[in-house]
């Protein structure tokens, strides 16, 4: 986000309500290289943070008024939304507002003195394409609402407020991955992250040093958690768990993961749950281990053993998603998979940088082919967590 746009962004708000915003603040989105679904389930991720932000300009309010407005969905009274911050209630809201908003009902509602604020939004994290457009939402409020009110809060406890938010607020029954990465990752960095106790680790993440990048092909079809099949993906995990008497699938050795599968019987569904959340953790520790000793291009295989877990196991890719790991694959790239929530959003495809161009347009060309619309592909790099503009 450069210095011109967030004066762009200040400069909106005046013009919205009669007067400069005391600050303006960004939160990235985040593409998770890998560790996909074990967030809610305790266990391993590994995100980096995009250049894609959500910015917004803010002041407080000292009279219990919340007034929200986005450069990208204009609402009624000339797009700004209005709230009662005491009014404020969990799924009393079905729009976009109910993320900002969510995050103030959160702050409250863990006794911090938050009495208003007018608050612009403006998002350049493409929305529905996995990318936690809605975190970065979250994560931005918070930050700029934390540093107004001097409330003291670190990034993890941003996030995990960040995280109550979406899922008793919105109702979305997210893990802690998406606000943690908004909230926490560095630039030229992956967050090797627990998600049990927010312990993390940054593990340097330079791709063109080393000449491959990392490309992300978002598929353009849409997504939601709110809906049903994601909370039924959680649901099931929670059930393998219960059936295997730990806390959560984290605590299934993957060393022991067949006699855990015997000890299920024929319930196929939680089986091929549990396998999926228990491989996916010792994935992310081969990712960190080959990161550290230098063998990033092997990698590769790893991300592609991945979408194959995510595709059979656990049942969340698309015609789209397969497409282009497929196409990727059959010309060149290291590695390739989904990423996110799934039902729709993007694939990463990590690749020589010598052949992007080649599978950057195989890639176009097979979804022209299968009839599906073109693809936005562009290049992602390890940006800087949230952070305050100005």
């Amino acid at each position: 986000m450069s210095v011109d746009t967030a004066a762009a962004v200040a400069e909106r708000f005046r013009e919205l309500y009669g007067a400069g915003p005391e600050g303006v603040w960004a939160a990235p989105g985040r593409v998770n290289l890998i560790g996909e679904h074990t967030d809610y389930n305790d266990g391993f991720v590994m995100p980096f943070a995009l250049p894609h932000t959500a910015v917004a300009a803010v002041s407080p309010r000292a009279d219990g008024v919340l007034r929200l407005h986005s450069a990208d969905i204009e609402g009624d009274a000339g797009g700004v939304v209005e709230f009662r911050v005491d009014e404020l209630a969990p799924e009393s809201d079905r729009n976009w507002t109910a993320y900002p908003s969510g995050v103030v009902w959160a702050l409250r509602e863990a006794g911090h003195p938050v009495t208003g604020a007018d608050i612009h939004l403006a998002s350049t994290v493409p929305a529905g394409a996995g990318l936690s457009s809605s975190a970065a939402l979250e994560v931005v409020v918070a930050l700029a609402l934390n540093d107004l009110y001097a409330l003291g809060l670190k990034g993890w406890q941003l996030a995990r407020l960040c995280q109550r938010a979406e899922n008793v607020y919105v109702g979305a029954p997210v893990g802690i991955m998406d606000q943690t990465a908004s909230a926490c990752c560095e630039a030229g960095h992956a967050l090797f992250l627990d998600t049990r106790d927010l312990s993390q680790r940054q593990i340097p993440f330079d791709l063109a040093a080393e000449g491959m990048r990392l490309l992300v092909v978002d598929t353009q079809v849409k997504h939601s958690h709110s809906e049903g099949e994601y909370g039924k993906r959680r649901a099931g995990c929670e059930k393998g768990a219960a059936l295997l008497g730990v806390d959560a699938l984290r605590d299934v050795p993957y060393d022991e993961l067949d006699a855990a599968l015997d000890r299920l019987g024929d319930d196929e569904e939680v089986r091929r749950l549990v396998r999926h959340v228990v491989t996916e953790d010792q994935r992310v520790e081969r990712v960190v281990t080959l990161l550290e000793s230098g063998r990033t291009r092997a990698i590769g295989p790893v991300l592609t053993e991945g979408h194959a877990s995510l595709r059979d196991d656990f049942r969340i890719s698309c015609p789209e998603l397969d497409l282009v790991v497929d196409t990727a694959l059959a010309n060149g790239a290291l590695g390739a998979r989904m990423t996110g929530g799934g039902f729709g959003g993007s694939a990463i495809v990590l690749a020589e940088a010598a052949d992007v161009e080649a599978i950057t347009k195989t890639v176009e060309e097979a979804f022209a082919t299968a009839g599906f619309t073109t693809p936005r592909v562009f290049e992602a790099v390890s940006a800087a967590g949230a952070r305050r503009l100005s």
